[in-house]
Formats: structure tokens, sequence, C-alpha cells
């Protein structure tokens, strides 16, 4: 009896053990279908998205604010928000330099001056964490000195496909388990393209967003058939969502601001002015006249926003409405992004699925509501999944950590 009691003490100290030291060696794998809205698996046909919503967790994501490729890839792997991390836009004015960073510009995509903040991989790889990048926003920039452990710069020759990338993100999950890097983040730039081309609604959108859920459905299965494919986590979300625009909803510069009272244009949404000495005033006075646009001075963009204090936006930061356009001339694309991430159409897809995270988990959401799944809170939940500690970050594990086990 006594051995008993003393089998049954041990066997319970072991289970408190076990729940309040979890085993920190799990995989996992992280995947950003570019502009995939959260409403397109209603829209269109997607059996792998659908399945991961019944077993695994399902999301609304509100990105952060312009809801934009760079700023937001970058939030999602340092947990800062662009005002906070530096990449403001896809393009921007460094008035530290007097130069216009562009993502498509090499002599400034590669400089790590323009990225603050300190990615997931960084913090990984200083607690003893292989990590694998593919293409993702910032992995191929030497950030604070370091690369990931694996990773492929966005230049190099040849350029991946779709399913080149598949084939690398499994084999780095192959890797010999010394080798083996515990996360492992993955870029694919669809279906933002079509959307942008051909709109959101639109056949070459649907069938553009149904064979990536047939290649998230591959790559899965893939890694579930490794023989630690049970110890891996999956996660596939998006940096922003996408709206119809058209040339009939536009309003030009030109039309409604005198040309000369401006120094300077960063044509994104949102658009940055830099006016000239004296006129930032009458130009807020006049943009605040104006149909279809918000208008704020530096430093007083609405706090919900979390922007417009960085030196790198300008005396005024312009604002068309949802599937408006603000700019020189009205663009040749159907659909577009940018807006504030409060509209439901910016907020994007989010599921995840693997030993970590609860079966059939739907993240509440009520429209207007400040309830929504914040893409600053997926940095601290991946420092709990690695078991390392997060470095200094604007997102909050507590407001996500119901979808966890």
């Amino acid at each position: 009896m006594r051995n008993f009691r003393l089998f049954l003490l041990f066997g319970l100290l072991w289970l408190v053990s076990a729940a309040c030291k979890p085993v920190r060696d799990n995989y996992t794998v992280v995947i950003s279908l570019d502009g995939n809205r959260w409403d397109y698996p209603t829209l269109y046909h997607t059996e792998f998205f659908d399945s991961l919503a019944a077993v695994g967790v399902s999301a609304r994501m509100e990105p952060s604010f312009p809801a934009s490729t760079f700023p937001n890839h970058y939030t999602l792997a340092t947990g800062l928000v662009p005002d906070h991390h530096g990449l403001v836009n896809n393009s921007f004015w460094e008035p530290e330099r007097e130069y216009t960073y562009s993502m498509g510009d090499s002599v400034c995509r590669y400089d790590p001056h323009y990225y603050g903040g300190e990615p997931i991989w960084i913090t990984a790889q200083r607690q003893g964490v292989k990590t694998g990048n593919v293409y993702w926003v910032g992995s191929d920039i030497p950030i604070l000195g370091e690369y990931p452990t694996y990773y492929r710069a966005w230049d190099e020759d040849p350029h991946w496909n779709f399913e080149e990338r598949v084939d690398e993100i499994v084999r780095l999950v192959s890797l010999p388990e010394e080798e083996r890097p515990r996360l492992v983040m993955g870029y694919f730039d669809e279906p933002d393209h079509n959307g942008h081309v051909y709109g959101p609604v639109s056949p070459e959108t649907q069938g553009m967003v149904e064979y990536m859920d047939s290649l998230m459905n591959s790559l899965y299965l893939r890694l579930k058939a490794l023989p630690h494919g049970d110890r891996i986590n999956l996660i596939i979300l998006s940096d922003h969502g996408m709206e119809d625009v058209s040339a009939e909803r536009f309003i030009r510069w030109w039309d409604v601001i005198p040309e000369e009272w401006v120094e300077r244009v960063i044509a994104t949404s949102p658009t940055s002015i830099f006016a000239k000495e004296g006129y930032a005033d009458s130009l807020y006075n006049k943009l605040s006249q104006v149909e279809h646009l918000s208008v704020w001075k530096h430093g007083e963009v609405p706090e919900e926003l979390n922007y417009g204090t960085s030196p790198r936006l300008g005396d005024l930061i312009v604002a068309p409405d949802l599937g408006w356009q603000f700019a020189e001339k009205p663009g040749t694309k159907k659909g577009a992004h940018g807006y504030s991430p409060k509209e439901l159409d910016m907020m994007v897809v989010f599921r995840a699925i693997g030993p970590d995270f609860k079966i059939g988990y739907e993240a509440p959401f009520t429209e207007g509501e400040q309830s929504a799944f914040h893409n600053v809170d997926i940095y601290p939940l991946l420092c709990e999944l690695l078991g390392i500690k997060p470095a200094q970050t604007d997102g909050k594990l507590e407001r996500i950590h119901k979808i966890l086990k």
C-alpha cells in the first residue's frame, strides 16, 4: 500500500510537471499566401482550408495599418506595427538619407538600415533554435548582422516557383535532426497578383485561390508523411485582403491641392505628403473638405491605427475610403489594398493545425468591436511554440492563447 501511494504521488507530480513545463521540441511551419482575403474560403471551393477550420484553428485576422505587403510581413516577423519597425509602407521617404525606399529598389531593399525590430528568426537563433526561410520579407537581409540559418535570396537565380518553394520547405523539415530548423517560414505571392489584376471576385482569382488551396494540401500531406510529422505545426496566414477599385472612384492629387504647396508626395495608400514650409495647415484644411478622404497631421492619426509618428511619414497622411484611390492618375488594376485594417475586406485567412493547437476552434469575432485576431500577436505566438523569450513587441500572447491546447 505504501509503494502504491508513492507511485501515485510520483505519477501526480509527473503530470503536474508535464502540465507546467510543456515539451518544446515540435516544429512549426508558417506559410503566407499574399492577399488571401478572409472570405475567399466562403466565396470559392477551398476543401483544404475548410478541413483545417474543422479539425484545427480558424480565425479572421486583422492586419496592421497600412494593409500592404512589406509592412505586414515584417510585422508578422517582429510583432511590431509598421510605425515602430520602420517599414511604414511599400514605399516611403527616408529623411535621414534623403532617399525613397521602395520594395522594388535593390539599393535600399537589401539595406538593413531600413529594418527595425528583431525578426523571429533572429530571436530564435540567439536562443539556440535553428530557422529556415523561403522568401519572407527581410529574411535575405543582414538585420542586426544576422540571417536565418537557411534562407533564399529573392533575387537569386533561378527564382523558385511555387512547387519548388514547397519542395524546399519539405526539404528543410526533412534534414537530419541535428541540422533541422524548428521554425520554417515560406512566402507565396498569390492570390495577391490575380486579385490586383482581375479583382477579388473574378474567375481568375477563384482559380488561383483554389490552386493555392490544393498546393497547401499537398504541403500538409508531405509534412504529415515525415517520420516526425505528428510533431509539426502548420500555420497558414496572409498579410492583407483585397478590395475592388475603379476609375470612377478616383481623386487626383492636383485637383484638390495646389502643386506649388507640396514638397514631396509618396504615391502609396495611405499617401504621405511633405509640405513646403508654411503650407502644412493650408494643405490640411484643403484636404479636410474633400469627400472620401481622411487626412491627419503627423502624430494625429487615430490611436486605433497605431500609425503616423514615424519620421518616415510626411506632414500629412491621407487615406482614401475603402475602394477609392487618391493618386496622380487612376490605376489600371481592378483590386487594391492599403486601407484601414478595420475594414472587413482587408482582413485575412488564418488557419493552424498541429500538436500544439486546439481541434475545431474558431477564434471569436464581432464586427465593429475590438475583438479581432491581430497579426502583431503572431510573433509572441511563435515564441511560445518554440519555447523562447520574445524581444520587445507590440504583440500580446494573452489575446490569442486560447487557440493553443
